[in-house]
């Protein structure tokens, strides 16, 4: 199942360009199978989400991106409203308590514009920021950043023995789907979304 797992969409995000209405009709046209509304520190309402999705063929997930100290954490199966900035710890004893699923939001966000080598960074370094402590899960693959940046994302997850995960972080209609996760097994809510992420059962991909 290929599911673009990070998304923003207007007004909800006032970052974003998106029209909903407009997301379910690219997705098909792509050939997703779903995927999921991460708006900024807002969680999509259950019942918004079952009139956008109707009958048209694509599952709409839930998920939330949480502005914390240590970087942006994607996160999934937690209903509590976050306003502000946090720690990272804060929001990992949030997630855990709520059995729900962080991912480190394009964890190498300008790391083309600053550079390793600038920087002096090396993947020891690179792997000891303090975000990777609190997430379940690295977003490896994400639209909005370099080449460069999702190459390192991807090296950390690997060197930490965490799973990847691909979103498009879509602000705008035409990046739907440049990046997506893809799933073993066929997903239908948010409950199985959250039990597949914590199974591991997915991998970062790109559509066929």
């Amino acid at each position: 199942m290929i599911i673009d797992l990070h998304v923003h969409t207007w007004p909800k995000s006032q970052c974003s360009q998106i029209e909903p209405v407009e997301l379910v009709l690219k997705a098909k046209e792509l050939g997703l199978d779903g995927f999921c509304l991460t708006e900024h520190q807002v969680l999509w309402d259950l019942e918004e989400v079952r009139k956008l999705a109707a009958d048209n063929g694509i599952k709409i997930f839930r998920g939330n991106e949480i502005t914390t100290a240590q970087g942006d954490i994607l996160v999934f199966g937690l209903e509590k409203d976050i306003q502000g900035v946090v720690t990272a710890r804060a929001l990992w004893k949030d997630v855990e308590e709520a059995g729900a699923f962080a991912i480190a939001a394009h964890p190498f966000r300008g790391f083309k514009t600053f550079g390793v080598g600038q920087l002096e960074m090396n993947l020891d370094q690179a792997a000891a920021k303090k975000v990777f402590k609190y997430v379940h899960a690295i977003e490896v693959r994400n639209g909005k950043v370099s080449d460069n940046d999702n190459a390192l994302a991807e090296q950390v997850a690997e060197k930490l023995g965490k799973p990847g995960t691909g979103g498009s972080d879509a602000h705008l209609i035409q990046d739907l789907g440049v990046h997506v996760t893809i799933f073993e097994k066929n997903i239908e809510d948010d409950a199985q979304l959250l039990a597949e992420l914590h199974a591991g059962r997915f991998k970062a991909g790109a559509l066929p």
